[in-house]
């Protein structure tokens, strides 16, 4: 198997780039894709009622939203509105892979959940703005702490107005930083009812995946912003040129897979066909870097621009951290974590846990890694039935 076609599977871990032809400007100016929506391609055929929205972030983002409800047509359900949000080079359709006894966004809507699915800017599903073309730099600048500040704050703000009940969520991988970053903000959490983490990760200096370690002791991040890069397509032919490069001579990466998520006990292989269909989904080069930042510091902070830059911007030459012991332990948290992880490492998961003023309940899975959690046969038995049953305890029903 060559290294793109691995490199492709493996980046549906933390999860293709349309050509500008394939977006129309509507009437007030927002870029929209002609494509047929994540409804249409997955959802709809399969017999689960599904409707597509927009909201706008505070800095002029277009989001897709995707709602769906139970294939048994009900067109809206009586439990409480969750919102789903995807890891790192992936988008909403991520929830959807496996079969649908397997998947967790089918499983949520056949327990009559009102389900939510997020995507945020950039991915497919959410390539808008309301100026910016994606072939504008500027289009790029952003990292994970934009996608907690204003992509999950519009996107819970908005599930919150529409439904007029608090939301549940649940995350996967850079879900649940985009989650405990945004809950520290006492005007998001206070629109959420519960949440659920898989794979939770604030810190991650403790990560044993041996092919982003090689990346972030080669500054691969840092070399990409320098070349002028702000996309990170790992579908165009510069950045697997650059994995090829990385790869010759320097590591084996037969089993890059493994040596980015750890070794999965349970993957789907026999749907990787399916899996490429839809993945990876771009992302931003300076995304990278901030969590290539967090690998190097072991913090769980803003962005680093440098002492001067931090300085106009954040008024102090530190980036400011985000405060896990401001999550309020009012908030029910659920997490899932595996003991041969690579990146939501053990010990990581812990020292989240330390900072939390709440007692979290867990699910501790010794033979799962980080992909096993979003694609594991085994998942719906293993992890989503308990993570159901937590949010179902909690006896919340939906106002909508």
């Amino acid at each position: 198997m060559s290294v793109v076609v691995v490199l492709s599977i493996l980046l549906f871990l933390f999860s293709t780039v349309e050509s500008a032809d394939e977006f129309a400007v509507d009437s007030i100016g927002h870029r929209r894709p002609q494509l047929a929506g994540l409804c249409a391609q997955i959802l709809q055929p399969l017999g689960y009622p599904c409707s597509e929205h927009t909201v706008q972030t505070k800095d002029g983002y277009i989001l897709g939203l995707q709602r769906v409800s139970s294939s048994s047509g009900l067109r809206y359900q009586k439990g409480p509105p969750v919102l789903l949000l995807h890891g790192l080079f992936m988008a909403g359709d991520a929830w959807f892979m496996d079969s649908m006894n397997q998947s967790l966004g089918f499983m949520l809507a056949d327990h009559d959940f009102d389900v939510w699915v997020g995507n945020v800017r950039g991915t497919r599903w959410s390539h808008g703005h309301i100026f910016l073309s994606e072939k504008d730099k500027e289009f790029w600048d952003w990292s994970w702490q934009e996608l907690a500040l204003y992509d999950l704050a519009a996107m819970i703000h908005y599930v919150n107005s529409v439904t007029n009940s608090k939301v549940f969520t649940v995350g996967h991988s850079q879900g649940t930083i985009m989650s405990l970053a945004a809950f520290t903000q006492p005007e998001i959490v206070k629109m959420v009812e519960a949440a659920s983490l898989l794979c939770p990760i604030s810190y991650l200096d403790h990560i044993t995946a041996q092919f982003p370690l090689r990346l972030v002791k080669m500054r691969l991040d840092e070399v990409i912003l320098a070349l002028g890069i702000h996309e990170l397509n790992f579908k165009s032919n510069m950045l697997t040129g650059l994995i090829d490069m990385v790869c010759d001579g320097h590591m084996d990466c037969n089993d890059l897979l493994t040596s980015v998520t750890g070794k999965n006990c349970c993957f789907n292989n026999s749907r990787v066909d399916i899996y490429l269909e839809y993945e990876p989904h771009p992302s931003s080069s300076k995304n990278l870097n901030h969590l290539f930042q967090m690998i190097r510091k072991g913090t769980f902070a803003k962005y680093d621009y440098g002492k001067l830059k931090n300085m106009k911007k954040y008024g102090q030459l530190k980036p400011p951290v985000f405060d896990l012991s401001h999550i309020p332990d009012s908030l029910p948290l659920w997490m899932g974590y595996g003991g041969l992880d690579a990146l939501a490492d053990v010990n990581d998961v812990e020292h989240t846990l330390k900072e939390l003023q709440s007692k979290p309940e867990l699910l501790y899975l010794e033979n799962y890694a980080h992909l096993d959690f979003l694609l594991s046969v085994r998942a719906n038995e293993d992890v989503y039935d308990h993570m159901i049953r937590f949010f179902k305890s909690l006896g919340k029903v939906s106002s909508s």
